[in-house]
């Protein structure tokens, strides 16, 4: 499954190249690392978030995001945010922050 560049594009032009940051295809798409920890990426042209299960419910409840559900099984903490709303570089911006800080509270990788 090929990924939206442009979507990719964006998250790498919101986060800068720091030290803590890499890619790695997977899931058949892109994911962004911090520290080794994944923290979003992009399927088709979705964007994916590791929120954590804590905030999880609340994720959900935002406009176009859903449950995770790549294996037919919902990944805890996992939601997978709809192109349509993204289209604002601060709504994605939001998107990648919570991602981001998820994954900075995991020990390095």
């Amino acid at each position: 499954m090929a990924y939206d560049e442009g979507l990719a594009e964006r998250i790498r032009a919101w986060l800068g190249d720091g030290p803590a940051i890499a890619e790695k295809r997977m899931f058949g798409g892109l994911a962004i690392l911090y520290e080794g920890n994944m923290a979003v990426g992009v399927i088709g042209d979705e964007l994916i978030v590791r929120v954590g299960p804590d905030a999880a419910g609340a994720a959900l409840a935002r406009p176009g995001a859903r449950a995770f559900d790549f294996t037919g099984r919902p990944m805890r903490g996992w939601v997978v945010v709809a192109e349509s709303a993204l289209a604002e570089d601060e709504a994605l911006g939001a998107w990648i922050d919570e991602g981001i800080a998820f994954a900075s509270g995991l020990p390095p990788k």
